[in-house]
């Protein structure tokens, strides 16, 4: 019996032995939980609301309420909050529980389940380390993100379920981020599901100077399920798929390439485990999988592990739509609240107004659509005033044209994206330039250029795949065959997708040493 199978028992057998002057419970008096049984992952189920059924469990009416109470706590604090891969039991069945063994089989019947393969790896070095980790010395960050994803756990469930992907793949959102939307990473990787710019165009998100989606929850929840659904289909396993989500498509189609022979009669997911142990992938990648199977373990036994995770209202909202160049601030005048709450519905609009060329589907707080368009067309035109046009001076600095409008030089970059300005800070004469007012600078964020990473360029021997190429495309393009640039990248299907980087000159050997240094 594992250590994750006694805490219960122990826990339980010490609550009857308090009870144990108690005269005997009426039939009924105790209450246990059964989960369905004979249910498939993945099937319909109502983990999509932060409070399932598992959590609504009926109280008992006797001298062991605190039994009752005792089993809440420990078995179903952390799936009421991050669901479970069961589908809810039509109703809590009470049974009576007449000793500890009893009690011990009824708690045995809740133990949390995975729709990914957690109990076949839950030993493994490299997972222990990651539950030795997260349980100890980064408790509190680990805390911090469990709490931050219990708002968006129900939306990133239901879209990962919707396209066939176990519900459990959530967790790589705790690893990669924390579940913030604003997360950013020294690679320049955005948001959420840390998406590159490349990928993330790839993938259908819009990223410009005024949107980048890569921050906004549902867009990059259904960009990350299309990922993952297209990376599962090229490798045939989740854990290879999470793998290549990591660390590239490329780099383990050629690790699996090279390692081919010893991987004879083993499964997709223990290929990974395998790959691993080689120098054929990254040190972070090669924890990248262990550190998903631990988050899971951990934050379905959240209460086990002595975490604390509160419930919250799921991530939900009404939409509006508004003209080009409306101030953020504008907006939550109309719905009734406050900046930071607009804000937070709309991480992805990055310069605190609409983008300044067309209309603009807005996220405003649930239940003022209705009210939001008569207190909309109410407001003055300075109040939806998000900038105002300038044309520059000769002589005119940078620093002297924002003191002017009481801002600073960087907010000005932030509406022009192309201000042309010599090395002395004098701006040059003649542009226009948008000098943005209070009311957009209240709401925008202040995050580096979402285009740092260039899309669609070749460098080092390597080809960025663009929406429409193929495989036979690229190879025309370079001189090359179909065979040629699948043998340099270990494809065994002739399966690419936008963002992609493929190498497209070198030998295989020589490939898979730049692409180590370069993916």
């Amino acid at each position: 019996m594992t250590l994750l199978r006694r805490l219960p028992l122990v826990l339980l057998t010490t609550v009857v032995a308090a009870c144990g002057t108690s005269r005997g419970p009426a039939a009924g008096s105790a209450v246990g939980v059964s989960p369905a049984r004979g249910k498939k992952p993945n099937e319909s189920r109502e983990s999509t609301t932060v409070h399932t059924a598992a959590g609504q469990l009926v109280a008992a009416q006797s001298t062991h309420d605190s039994i009752a109470v005792s089993i809440r706590d420990v078995m179903s604090g952390a799936r009421a909050i991050f669901g479970d891969t069961l589908t809810p039991a039509p109703a809590p069945t009470i049974i009576a529980v007449s000793d500890s063994l009893s009690a011990d089989a009824s708690v045995e019947e809740v133990e949390p389940t995975w729709d990914i393969d957690v109990r076949s790896y839950e030993t493994h070095d490299r997972v222990q380390k990651y539950v030795s980790l997260f349980s100890g010395s980064a408790r509190q960050t680990f805390q911090r993100w469990m709490q931050q994803g219990v708002r968006y756990m129900p939306m990133i469930r239901t879209k990962l379920r919707s396209r066939g992907i176990p519900e459990d793949m959530s967790y790589l959102a705790l690893i990669e981020s924390g579940y913030s939307p604003h997360a950013y990473s020294r690679a320049a990787a955005v948001g959420m599901w840390q998406f590159m710019t490349r990928t993330g165009r790839g993938m259908g998100l819009r990223i410009d100077w005024w949107v980048d989606e890569r921050r906004d929850p549902i867009e990059s929840t259904d960009a990350a399920a299309r990922f993952l659904d297209h990376l599962r289909d090229q490798f045939g396993s989740l854990y290879l798929a999470a793998a290549a989500y990591n660390g590239g498509p490329g780099r383990v189609a050629r690790g699996l390439t090279r390692i081919d022979d010893e991987l004879q009669g083993q499964n997709g997911d223990d290929a990974f485990f395998a790959l691993a142990d080689t120098r054929l992938l990254r040190a972070e990648t090669k924890d990248y999988v262990p550190k998903l199977i631990a988050a899971a373990l951990l934050a379905k036994n959240a209460k086990r592990f002595g975490f604390d995770v509160d419930s919250v209202k799921p991530f939900a909202f009404d939409s509006a739509r508004v003209p080009a160049a409306t101030p953020l601030t504008a907006v939550a005048r109309a719905s009734r609240t406050h900046i930071s709450v607009i804000r937070d519905l709309n991480p992805h609009v990055l310069r605190g107004m609409t983008p300044p060329k067309d209309s603009f589907t807005i996220r405003i707080p649930k239940g003022r659509a209705d009210s939001f368009p008569v207190i909309f067309d109410s407001l003055t035109k300075k109040e939806l005033t998000a900038y105002t046009r300038v044309v520059t001076e000769k002589g005119q600095t940078l620093k002297k044209l924002a003191a002017k409008h009481a801002i600073e030089s960087n907010q000005i970059r932030w509406y022009n994206p192309k201000l042309r300005v010599s090395k002395s800070g004098v701006l040059v004469a003649g542009q226009t330039v948008l000098v943005p007012t209070a009311n957009a600078i209240e709401g925008a964020f202040d995050v580096p250029n979402p285009e740092i990473e260039r899309y669609g360029t070749t460098a080092s021997g390597r080809h960025i795949v663009r929406r429409g190429e193929s495989l036979s495309i690229i190879a025309k393009r370079y001189g090359t065959s179909v065979s040629a640039l699948m043998r340099l990248n270990g494809l065994k299907k002739q399966v690419i997708y936008p963002g992609q980087s493929i190498v497209v000159r070198g030998s295989a050997r020589r490939s898979t040493r730049t692409a180590s240094r370069s993916e």
